[in-house]
């Protein structure tokens, strides 16, 4: 066992002012994607350009966060509804936590299509660039959580395993620290090797549904589950039967032919 590093999750605390570094995180993460993506062949051959990225940055953001939010209430609070119908404010109250990266994801599809539209940008196109860039967030995201001490994993005795300040005595697996490897680096690694080629609109995107849902439904195992839901469907937790949704999703668009084939793009 090793000792769980107490990082205080402000950087900055100024009275009621407080600068997290979870909140760092997803800046990080939209700063990566914002310097990225330009300089992706495919951004080039679509027209994706650095101006263009500020305000696909910004509906992304608000998507993000309103879709993670409701996400958060709609899949892991749904038996918990009459309190937020007494408490309404608690349904914009961020900052006492509750974001759901799946809820996030289908947000930021709305505000991706929404910026396609206003555009005249291929959605499909926009989607496979942003793709690319997403673990970043995500690994740094994760590594958030790890500061916070919070989506701990279930009991263990590997020699790596911490006591985490809210998770009892027992030690535990640092399951944030898997999905920031796994969702992140991995990932990113996987996406980006893609990338490099170029393919059809739609096949970086199909490739994170798939890659995202399997990695993350493996990591699943190592994280407690969430404990007003516990398990589903036997052992599954609701993260599992919602990566095994993005699987699905995947193989529909594959047989579809957005993962298939290689389209030649005029510039």
């Amino acid at each position: 066992m090793i000792s769980y590093p107490h990082i205080s999750p402000d950087i900055v605390a100024i009275g009621p002012i407080r600068i997290r570094w979870y909140g760092l995180m997803y800046v990080l993460g939209f700063l990566a994607t914002y310097f990225l993506v330009p300089r992706l062949p495919k951004a080039k051959q679509i027209g994706l350009t650095s101006e263009r990225m500020q305000d696909l940055i910004l509906y992304l953001a608000v998507g993000l966060i309103v879709g993670a939010r409701l996400g958060f209430l709609f899949f892991y609070q749904y038996d918990n509804w009459e309190f937020y119908w007494k408490h309404p404010l608690e349904i914009i109250a961020t900052w006492h936590g509750g974001m759901s990266f799946h809820g996030g994801f289908l947000g930021a599809v709305v505000a991706g299509w929404l910026f396609c539209r206003r555009s005249r940008l291929p959605f499909w196109g926009v989607a496979d660039c942003v793709a690319v860039t997403a673990p970043i967030g995500l690994g740094l995201g994760r590594i958030g959580n790890f500061i916070n001490g919070e989506l701990y994993g279930r009991p263990s005795d590997v020699p790596w395993a911490m006591v985490f300040p809210d998770g009892g005595p027992l030690p535990r697996h640092p399951s944030q620290i898997y999905e920031a490897l796994g969702e992140g680096l991995l990932l990113f690694a996987i996406l980006w090797i893609l990338s490099r080629k170029d393919r059809r609109h739609g096949v970086i995107v199909t490739a994170f549904l798939f890659f995202y849902g399997v990695i993350r439904f493996l990591l699943e195992f190592f994280r407690e589950p969430d404990e007003n839901l516990g398990f589903l469907l036997g052992h599954w937790t609701m993260g599992q039967v919602l990566c095994a949704a993005m699987v699905v999703a995947a193989a529909i668009l594959y047989f579809r032919g957005l993962g298939r084939g290689v389209r030649r793009h005029k510039t």
